[in-house]
């Protein structure tokens, strides 16, 4: 391997060591020569979230540029141009071994795109189609590197991992996203329970929630909790050497409901973490756990899913 594609690749290992902490953890658990594509692909998400998320004192022109700039670059290594890009050689070399849809690349940077203009999401169909791009690819671009003994039954179980794992996150980054001017949990979802914008502002202000807000956090919770056991399935389709990464990276971002339901659904007291001594034995047992065992769907009632 030449000199800038180790790069590239150390570059990416990096960004996934200092920001994707739960799920750099469950990478360490696949073979190591499938571990550097996982970091090229978290490096490219990582590094366009940036671009939007990270330069917010510019003005929104200026970063639209800059992502543009980025994808045009990206675009052109596809159609093998040279490439003069940190980590862009690692995720083209990544893309090329394992023949991956280019699609799904496309696809994740018009979600991305979507960041700098698009506020809230009126329904959760609309927020899905937001996701569909920026959280269900991405399961389908790790399937071919974590292999499967069925790609086509594992592909829907891999997209809604994808969507379990973002709506996860929206509800733990209620207030980091609010401080950005977005929110990701539906208008519809807000009228159901009579919260407001203004609520969930005025709840961040104070550093404590009010029970329509509970309600509705609860409500998102149980949400994803039907992506965790749509999911669940495809655990055990995955190549066996690869199960208990993915059976980590499962119960840890599940393991972030636990977290928000143990504190009352109180999104803004503090931000919802597993602990570490959780996340070490989590890991542990993943390793020891028979290949093809049933899954458990995180959340506050946790329910066993027989798969076959």
């Amino acid at each position: 391997m030449d000199t800038d594609l180790t790069a590239a690749y150390a570059r990416c290992q990096d960004l996934h060591q200092r920001h994707g902490r739960t799920y750099y953890l469950a990478t360490r658990l696949l073979p190591a020569w499938k571990r550097r594509h996982v970091h090229a692909l978290y490096g490219f998400t990582r590094y366009a979230d940036e671009i939007v998320d990270r330069t917010e004192n510019l003005p929104p022109a200026e970063r639209a540029a800059r992502l543009d700039e980025w994808s045009a670059r990206f675009v052109a290594g596809l159609h093998g141009e040279p490439v003069d890009d940190p980590l862009l050689p690692a995720v083209l070399h990544t893309i090329a071994v394992f023949d991956l849809d280019r699609a799904d690349f496309a696809s994740f940077l018009t979600s991305m795109a979507m960041d700098l203009t698009v506020m809230s999401y009126p329904s959760y169909d609309d927020l899905l189609d937001y996701m569909d791009g920026s959280a269900a690819v991405i399961g389908t671009m790790m399937l071919p590197i974590l292999g499967s003994s069925d790609p086509v039954a594992a592909r829907e179980p891999a997209r809604q991992l994808g969507f379990a794992f973002q709506l996860t996150n929206f509800i733990r980054d209620v207030a980091e996203d609010l401080d950005r001017g977005r929110t990701y949990l539906p208008d519809e979802d807000l009228a159901k329970f009579d919260v407001t914008r203004d609520d969930l502002l005025a709840a961040k202000a104070q550093g404590c929630t009010t029970p329509r807000i509970r309600e509705l956090i609860e409500y998102e919770v149980t949400r994803a909790q039907t992506h965790y056991a749509a999911a669940a399935p495809g655990i055990t389709l995955l190549a066996p050497a690869s199960q208990a990464c993915m059976r980590t990276a499962y119960a840890l971002y599940g393991g972030i409901l636990d977290e928000v339901a143990a504190q009352g659904y109180d999104v803004f007291a503090r931000r919802a973490r597993v602990p570490q001594r959780r996340r070490m034995a989590v890991a542990a047992r993943a390793l020891l756990t028979p290949i093809g065992a049933p899954v458990v769907i995180p959340g506050p009632a946790l329910t066993p899913v027989a798969v076959s």
